[in-house]
């Protein structure tokens, strides 16, 4: 008499049991089901700062969901990764930052509040920003050499600018100085955008920035550039030696910037991350987008979390010792 009643809660167990399981399927494929922040640990307006835009605009399109950019500066970025590293592991809190908060960072801090490797997982590469020793224009050097002369005879008035403890433009007057083998006085802005308007202003004589940044300036005619970091010429300054090639053999800083999650985020969310990256990097009008700023586009194998990740370990293995070697105290 009482089978059918039994036999019937269990069908009901059985079908709740599949719709339970139905259920929880769509919600893990339903990633990316809300807007996604993602953090760029600088100010507004610096060169990450623009390429997390460019590619993010595009990749938000893809995904269906935004990806809307929280700039958290400060601390030379240390900030902003922190909070990415702590965030939630659903994929809903992403770091897009270059190699100088991960890598460089690490010789110029005692102690940070996150382990590069061990608190965050790669994404993928967005690309590579050569750089460009850029000065006042008024500096009387009209080349490299020139440049090098002037700043090796007045070190004791010659300032160069960055944006900051650990930023780019930091890494790369610091490796420019150490070369030069001169000692000149730094000066640390809260940012790019300041730094560039008190060159333009003429408030400190040089620094060496992102390409990305310098290039409207540069054909404005507000600044000079007297060299690049590549060991190419840029297209996009086809009459500025390398600075390699004007002198300084051995010179080469190129700034790579990267998505990166949470340690424990899910491969799956991952690789659609990634799968937009590479979409969005593929886009004719992104592509010329970054090149006409002189950013270099990885191939999709380049663009690869794994291929990310042996990136950052080679970047960390090659500039934590330079900067070091160039005697810089950690603060």
């Amino acid at each position: 008499m009482h089978a059918p009643a039994t036999s019937g809660a269990v069908l009901r167990l059985v079908i709740a049991v599949v719709l339970f399981a139905t259920g929880t399927t769509q919600a893990q494929a339903a990633y990316p089901s809300k807007p996604i922040t993602v953090i760029v640990p600088f100010a507004a307006g610096g060169p990450t700062d623009a390429l997390a835009r460019i590619l993010c605009g595009k990749m938000s399109e893809i995904l269906g969901q935004q990806m809307v950019v929280e700039n958290v500066g400060g601390a030379g970025g240390t900030i902003g990764v922190n909070k990415a590293a702590r965030a939630a592991k659903d994929g809903y809190t992403l770091l897009f930052t270059h190699m100088g908060t991960l890598a460089v960072n690490i010789a110029l801090y005692k102690s940070l509040p996150y382990d590069s490797q061990k608190d965050l997982e790669p994404i993928g590469l967005g690309g590579t920003n050569p750089m460009v020793l850029v000065t006042k224009k008024d500096l009387p050097a009209k080349d490299f050499k020139e440049f090098q002369a002037y700043v090796t005879a007045n070190q004791k008035k010659v300032q160069y600018g960055m944006a900051g403890i650990g930023a780019a433009s930091h890494l790369g007057g610091l490796m420019l100085n150490s070369m030069m083998k001169v000692d000149v006085l730094e000066i640390p802005y809260k940012g790019t955008g300041p730094a560039l308007n008190d060159l333009v202003a003429g408030q400190f004589d040089y620094m060496v920035d992102q390409a990305v940044n310098v290039l409207a300036q540069i054909n404005s005619g507000n600044i000079k550039a007297l060299g690049v970091s590549s060991l190419k010429r840029l297209p996009q300054l086809p009459n500025v030696p390398t600075i390699d090639e004007a002198g300084l053999k051995g010179y080469e800083v190129a700034i790579w910037n990267g998505f990166f999650g949470p340690k424990g985020m899910s491969k799956d969310n991952i690789a659609k991350i990634n799968d937009a990256l590479v979409k969005a990097l593929a886009d004719p009008n992104v592509s010329k987008r970054l090149t006409e700023l002189a950013v270099e586009l990885p191939t999709k194998e380049e663009a690869a979390p794994a291929a990310l990740g042996n990136l950052l370990t080679a970047s960390i293995d090659k500039w934590v010792p330079a900067v070091r070697a160039a005697g810089v105290k950690p603060e």
